[in-house]
């Protein structure tokens, strides 16, 4: 079944998708998972990537619920108020929501964070108690020093390719610490990462797996977006295996 989600976050409607399996859920529940888009994304993400995964997932009995970040998408606020910190209060509210809705089990509510969402899962994973936590092709800081011309920051709003960037984001991104986030979690976790990402390098997922003690999974031919009908079959693939337990 597929609902449409609401709930808040200082004041702020954000606005979603609630998928659940058609068969009755288990005695415990069904386990499910958060999907975290990312910059500039939103809950359908390219070529609708999170759309199909969670018609697969909820077909093999997983619950999983894809939301708008504030400023993102259908969600209240502006983009020009973005900052990562703010997504991971965004991402706590969405597990907080989860694990109230019937037939899901709040002990088995799993994070998926896919580009700067991995970054946003990353840092709230301990917090949120994410059962599993899966990346795919996660940022790091260094992703937008591109924006920051001569390393200043700008003293207002950043044009990036008609997105306005605000300033509190650009200026927060070297006090965040990603990488010492997922070492201290210590939960079960798996990273993906196409080997021919240009926008996130493949370096970047193996050093998150170092930090998790996990394994970094590379995609043959995989671009940021997986455009492509066989990487994103190969993305879906290990991404159920690993979400099922395996």
């Amino acid at each position: 079944m597929e609902q449409f989600a609401q709930f808040s976050v200082e004041g702020q409607r954000l606005y979603g998708m609630l998928h659940t399996p058609d068969t009755p859920a288990p005695e415990s529940g069904w386990p499910s998972v958060v999907l975290v888009h990312g910059f500039t994304g939103n809950r359908s993400e390219h070529h609708r990537l999170f759309v199909r995964l969670s018609r697969l997932l909820a077909a093999r009995g997983i619950a999983s619920l894809r939301f708008d970040c504030r400023g993102s998408g259908d969600s209240q606020g502006e983009f020009e108020e973005m900052t990562v910190t703010r997504e991971v209060e965004d991402t706590a509210a969405a597990c907080a929501y989860l694990r109230r809705q019937p037939g899901v089990d709040p002990e088995r509510v799993m994070l998926l964070g896919y580009s700067m969402g991995g970054m946003v899962a990353a840092l709230a994973a301990r917090d949120v108690r994410a059962h599993r936590l899966l990346l795919w092709a996660p940022a790091l800081a260094e992703a937008w020093l591109p924006l920051m011309r001569g390393g200043l920051l700008p003293p207002g709003v950043t044009d990036a390719d008609g997105w306005p960037v605000g300033r509190a984001f650009l200026q927060e991104l070297p006090r965040l610490r990603p990488l010492e986030a997922a070492a201290a979690w210590g939960g079960v976790a798996h990273v993906l990462h196409g080997d021919a990402d240009v926008v996130c390098p493949p370096e970047w997922g193996v050093r998150y797996a170092a930090a998790l003690g996990c394994d970094a999974v590379a995609i043959p031919g995989g671009t940021h977006n997986f455009t492509s009908l066989e990487t994103t079959d190969m993305l879906y693939s290990q991404t159920l295996r690993f979400l099922r337990g395996g």
